[in-house]
């Protein structure tokens, strides 16, 4: 402590020392400070002017300075603001185009500006939450518009179903026409070839599309209800008919949503069912032709669209699938035909049945779908139409035969001579030479036979045609159909008229007669069927007519049921004897039962005189040993247990009476 003191008192005295040192000069600092004083204050005033002075003109410089800070902070911010709206505004507007497009049903469109929002426009503002949100509500519009496709293609499918049969319609319609058209072509140029066909239901011809030809055929008959005049008819298409506009929409958005295979399984699965539902009949379909009509319509108008749209689409469909459709229809189509046509009774709507089927096999021919099954189906028909001729025709038989009077035909005039050989190829060198009135062999029936089996050939023609066969293919139809109306119907008819209980000895000779004419006839039937159809007869494959086989077959008939229904009266006549066995005497006379045998005899044969000479005879002989067979029974008969000499002697001048008369 005392070392401290000392210390402390060392540095008080050099403090001391110090101040005393430097008091003058402090001195002098005052004096001096006390001079400046009175200056300070005044500088201090000054300042202080100046300072407020100065605060005043900077309180406004500031005020100015904070607005300018303002207002830049304010052009930087709308600045900002411009450049992000610059990047968003495309992207609303493409937002704005993308419901327009939306409401205006512009689905692809739609698309089209989806791709490009997602790709292009959002990523450039995608941190602003209402990109997001569109972001979000683009899978959702995508989901709606392939619902609202689908249910647009599920319309058109429906629609399609109801305007099937109006395309068919048309189509058929058109073709027909042209068939027409070509049919009357053909006759005024005989060398000019078959054509292609100029209707189309989708802007192009068959040709343009398909390539192939039709078959060369002969020449088509008018339809009746077709219109000649076609050139100032306008040429459908299918756009006029359908709006297809729905298939391409939805084809074209599965197409960008990746989905196109989904869509292309969903069309053809329905178009599938649609067949199967196009192909089911009605119940009542073979009552009327219009039944059939309708059908084929539906069929046709079904293909048709199948047909545009392989041909206006890449892929969608194919045209294996097109034919594995056509070749499922055409299975249904046979079948259905074959049943239903089996059902009618009317020639005419067979014959109806049959244009139909080959407008419509032309019609689709036309657009390359296969058709020689349904022209395979068509001479299935023949021969079922074949069959419906004959029953028409043997009622048409058997009321001729009704309705004659199996008399010869009288002719009183010239006239009435030509009307008859007009129908008939009568020629009599000794019967032209016969004043008027004069008789004709045959009776009524047999020009009017051969006029119908004429007929017959005609209507037997109608069906033939169009079928795209050979004239000789024809001209075999013709035969082996008039061969089955000769030896089947015809003869049936004189078989069952022959053993009728009514026809009695004249109306069998002259049935006999008839034949032998109608057999004579035959050679003109044959030269008939040559004129139409060009084809010789002496050719190696040429069918042969059988009337003459038939005419001869019934004219045997015809005698047996002469000799048969002589001999019955015959045993009429017997049994009208009335011979006293146990007499003492005869008569001395013929029996009155012998004698009107003998006069029936003779007046029967004087009939048998316009027989040939070997059938008469025949008859003849026939009766003369039917009647002695007969005497001979009665004279042997068991029951008979004795005889006098007076009635032998009466049997004896019967048989002799009888040996007078035919000697």
């Amino acid at each position: 402590m005392e070392k401290l003191e000392v210390r402390i008192r060392n540095h008080d005295r050099e403090i001391e020392k110090m101040c005393n040192f430097h008091h003058q000069g402090f001195v002098d600092a005052i004096t001096e400070l006390l001079k400046v004083r009175a200056d300070a204050e005044k500088l201090m005033g000054q300042v202080t002017d100046t300072n407020r002075r100065l605060q005043d003109a900077g309180r406004e410089v500031t005020a100015q300075t904070e607005e300018v800070i303002r207002c830049r902070i304010q052009q930087r911010n709308m600045t900002t603001t411009v450049e992000r709206l610059q990047l968003c505004i495309p992207v609303l507007e493409m937002y704005s185009k993308l419901k327009e497009q939306l409401e205006s049903k512009r689905y692809y469109a739609a698309l089209k500006t989806m791709e490009q929002l997602e790709k292009v426009y959002i990523p450039r503002v995608s941190r602003y939450r209402f990109c997001q949100i569109m972001a979000e509500n683009l899978p959702k519009l995508r989901e709606d518009i392939k619902d609202i496709s689908m249910s647009d293609l599920k319309d058109f499918l429906e629609s399609i179903r109801k305007h099937s049969d109006k395309i068919g319609e048309t189509a058929m319609k058109q073709a027909q026409q042209h068939r027409t058209f070509n049919s009357v072509v053909q006759k005024h140029d005989s060398g000019m070839g078959y054509t292609k066909p100029v209707y189309s239901l989708n802007g192009r011809t068959p040709t343009q599309h398909n390539g192939l030809a039709a078959e060369e055929g002969v020449d088509q008959p008018e339809e009746e209800g077709v219109e000649e005049d076609q050139s100032e008819e306008e040429v459908l298409t299918a756009q006029d008919l359908v709006d297809f506009s729905p298939v391409y929409r939805c084809l074209h958005i599965y197409t960008v949503l990746g989905d196109r295979e989904t869509f292309e399984n969903y069309y053809r699965k329905q178009r599938k069912k649609q067949a199967r539902l196009v192909l089911q009949p009605q119940s009542n379909m073979q009552e009327t032709v219009e039944g059939y009509r309708r059908y084929f319509n539906q069929i046709v108008g079904f293909f048709l669209v199948e047909d545009h749209v392989l041909h206006s689409t890449q892929g969608l469909l194919t045209r294996a699938f097109t034919d594995e459709l056509w070749n499922m229809a055409l299975s249904k189509i046979t079948a259905v035909l074959r049943t239903h046509s089996s059902y009618c009774s009317d020639p005419d709507l067979v014959l109806q049945l049959k244009n139909l089927i080959v407008i419509f096999a032309d019609t689709l021919q036309g657009y390359g779908y296969p058709v020689n099954r349904l022209f395979d189906l068509l001479f299935e028909i023949r021969d079922q139409y074949n069959e419906t001729l004959l029953k028409k025709w043997a009622l048409v038989f058997r009321e001729i035969f009704e309705l004659d009077n199996y008399s010869p035909i009288p002719v009183e005039t010239e006239e009435e001579y030509k009307s008859v050989i007009s129908r008939f190829p009568f020629h009599d060198a000794e019967i032209e030479k016969q004043d008027f009135p004069k008789k004709l062999p045959m009776s009524q029936s047999v020009p009017q036979i051969y006029v119908q089996v004429k007929e017959f050939i005609y209507a037997s023609l109608k069906f033939s045609e169009s079928l795209h066969r050979s004239w000789t293919e024809i001209d075999d139809m013709l035969r082996k159909s008039t061969n089955l109306l000769l030896t089947r119907t015809l003869s049936g008819c004189l078989q069952n008229l022959i053993k009728k209980p009514h026809i009695g000895l004249t109306e069998l000779v002259q049935i006999i007669i008839n034949t032998t004419h109608l057999e004579q006839a035959c050679k003109y039937l044959e030269d008939f069927i040559t004129n139409i159809t060009n084809v010789s007869p002496e050719t190696v494959h040429t069918t042969r007519l059988y009337g003459l086989s038939t005419f001869k077959d019934a004219r045997h008939a015809a005698e047996g049921e002469i000799y048969t229904k002589l001999n019955q009266k015959i045993d009429e006549f017997i049994q009208l004897a009335d011979y006293d066995w146990g007499m003492p005497e005869s008569d001395g006379q013929a029996s009155g039962y012998l004698m009107d045998l003998i006069n029936f005899l003779r007046s029967t044969f004087q009939v048998f005189t316009h027989l040939p000479g070997k059938v008469a005879q025949t008859a003849c002989m026939s009766a003369c040993k039917h009647l002695s067979t007969s005497l001979m029974q009665m004279l042997l008969d068991s029951e008979l247990k004795q005889i006098s000499m007076g009635a032998v002697q009466q049997f004896n001048l019967d048989v002799i009476q009888c040996e007078c008369k035919w000697t």
